[in-house]
């Protein structure tokens, strides 16, 4: 069972929606180690995975500078949320 829920199915709808072909990943260091299965499903969608390097402090630090001078479509952004499938505390 995977800890955390990515939304990968909305991913692949946003990707195709837009019909985006260059795909901003943006995630806070806790969650970097999910940079490349996210870049998988992101390629795999049909699009081109950016994953970002820089720091993410949460839902407010929107990579869009970063975004528009790379030629991005779409920013896929995982900031402060409910990702735990299952809390061991309520939140």
């Amino acid at each position: 069972m995977k800890k955390f829920d990515f939304e990968e199915e909305r991913v692949k709808q946003e990707i195709a929606k837009l019909g985006a072909k260059r795909v901003l990943i943006q995630l806070p260091e806790g969650l970097k180690p999910e940079a490349t299965r996210l870049a998988n499903i992101v390629e795999k969608a049909g699009a081109l995975p950016i994953v970002s390097a820089d720091p993410c402090y949460g839902a407010c630090d929107l990579a869009t500078a970063a975004a528009q001078s790379l030629n991005a479509d779409l920013i896929i952004h995982y900031g402060h949320a409910k990702l735990l499938k299952h809390e061991p505390v309520p939140t």
